[in-house]
């Protein structure tokens, strides 16, 4: 038996049927697809790697407590592991329809909260794994942990057979009622250590109060817009391609970070998608940023560990260098702000308050006029090497942010074995042109690409250069070759 945290908690009691709180990702594997109970026995035998895939949530005192994580008796792995096929012509927009309806469905709460769809009959011979898994369990840096854990480092693993699994014996209210005690008594002394240490208090101060005027800041309303409005409970979900090279590229000749050059893509695509719709781009579009604070001793740890900045995307600036140069001037300053670590402490104040009390918070809050952010945006690095399934090399993977509120259209961003992928998640009745803010993105990339090509040869010509998708890549020869698996936790750029 284990305590959710406030935070984690605060993710599960916000779902109701039309906002969603699971995250996940779609990846693209190299053909032929395995055998279904070839699959079955792989992730059976890394379960014991992730014990919170065997573990259910279990509410305490009415609903005024947090709830715990407890072994679930009946855990059935054919319940999670499901198999599905694509209609003809078996394209990746086939795939992108199935993945929006797989993710509008919710996760049912009396099981472990995580499904994982084998998807075949993929053009070119290639198949797919849709994965969903509740934002209680595990934010975006320890999911790609996760990742990491279900799938192969190489294409013909050592094997240890399945593990013997008992789960614990379900504990009684009266223990239930002892841990909520101790949990409450120790959280509460933890966060009140943590903002009273004397080595820490003066300068931690120092930083929340700079962090709170920023945020003060935020409380100035965008123009309205239609990216903020009602939403239902289906999802549209599309995406877009990127090369790392070619982002490096054009921050070595341009300047900014990765985030930065991605972010600026990310207003290109926006500015496309509102001039499409016939509305001014005279403003700012306001993305919230998650941001992990994660440290590294805490690569064992799922529980959430997340903040958040807030950027202001200048879809007004029609030429992408103007953007760019926009955007690292407004991230340098949000990093001297201290937004981040305001927002810290504001979550971790949160765990003094009951769920309950979370929940019904942000449902009000998700119930009236949302002008002050128009979009989320989170990126998240993902492993630098080639990860495998059942011997088969996964060629991309494109990620899924839930969208909540009064915000339309959600974005999340995953590098991986060297390209960058970014899945744009979108409420089905609001937002059917989805497609153009990808595109969008695609052609403000290639756009950046060319002029950092030209700064680096001076007096070449610049060619038009079209988004080419990523070849299917080959397992490396000798695992030798394969390089080391980077820290977790860390931003890209």
């Amino acid at each position: 038996m284990e305590n959710m945290s406030g935070l984690d908690a605060s993710f599960l009691e916000v779902e109701d049927a039309v906002t969603l709180m699971h995250i996940g990702a779609v990846a693209i594997l190299e053909g032929p697809p395995p055998r279904y109970e070839e699959i079955r026995e792989r992730v059976l035998e890394k379960l014991p790697l992730v014990r919170r895939y065997r573990q259910v949530v279990r509410s305490v005192a009415l609903g005024f407590g947090r709830p715990v994580w407890i072994d679930d008796p009946h855990f059935n792995l054919d319940y999670h592991l499901r198999r599905t096929g694509l209609p003809a012509p078996g394209g990746e927009a086939e795939l992108r329809r199935l993945a929006g309806r797989v993710m509008s469905q919710q996760l049912d709460r009396a099981k472990p909260l995580w499904e994982m769809w084998i998807v075949e009959g993929l053009e070119q011979g290639r198949w797919a794994i849709i994965s969903k898994v509740h934002h209680c369990m595990v934010d975006g840096i320890a999911g790609t942990d996760l990742l990491t854990v279900i799938f192969d480092l190489e294409a013909a693993p050592a094997t240890s057979g399945e593990a013997a699994w008992e789960p614990e014996s379900s504990p009684s209210e009266l223990q239930l009622l002892a841990s909520l005690l101790a949990g409450g008594v120790r959280g509460s002394y933890e966060t009140a250590r943590a903002l009273w240490d004397p080595r820490r208090a003066a300068r931690r101060g120092q930083e929340v109060a700079s962090g709170m005027l920023r945020l003060g800041g935020l409380i100035r309303p965008t123009p309205g817009t239609s990216l903020n409005g009602s939403i239902g409970p289906h999802r549209r979900w599309s995406w877009a391609r990127a090369q790392l090279s070619d982002v490096k590229q054009v921050r070595s000749a341009l300047g900014g970070t990765v985030n930065d050059v991605v972010l600026a893509c990310i207003t290109g695509g926006f500015r496309a998608l509102l001039r499409s719709r016939g509305e001014s781009v005279e403003r700012v579009v306001r993305t919230l940023v998650p941001v992990s604070v994660r440290a590294g001793n805490e690569r064992g740890s799922y529980n959430n560990r997340v903040s958040a900045i807030f950027a202001e995307l200048p879809v007004g600036i029609a030429d992408p260098i103007a953007r760019l140069e926009s955007i690292r001037v407004q991230t340098a300053d949000l990093k001297q702000s201290k937004e981040a670590v305001a927002g810290e402490v504001l979550t971790s104040l949160a765990g003094f308050a009951p769920p309950l009390l979370l929940a019904l918070g942000a449902r009000v809050a998700g119930r009236v006029p949302q002008h002050n952010v128009n979009t989320v945006t989170t990126n998240v690095p993902g492993p630098q090497f080639q990860l495998f399934v059942a011997g088969r090399p996964m060629l991309e993977s494109f990620p899924y942010v839930p969208i909540a509120g009064r915000v339309r259209i959600g974005l999340a961003i995953f590098s991986y074995n060297g390209a960058i992928t970014f899945g744009a998640t979108a409420d089905y009745d609001s937002t059917p042109d989805v497609d153009v803010l990808c595109q969008g993105i695609e052609r403000s990339m290639a756009e950046l690409v060319d002029f950092a090509q030209g700064h680096d040869q001076p007096g070449r010509a610049k060619q038009p250069r079209r988004t080419k998708q990523p070849a299917p890549a080959k397992a490396p020869a000798r695992a030798a070759q394969r390089p080391k698996r980077p820290a977790a936790g860390r931003r890209a750029g």
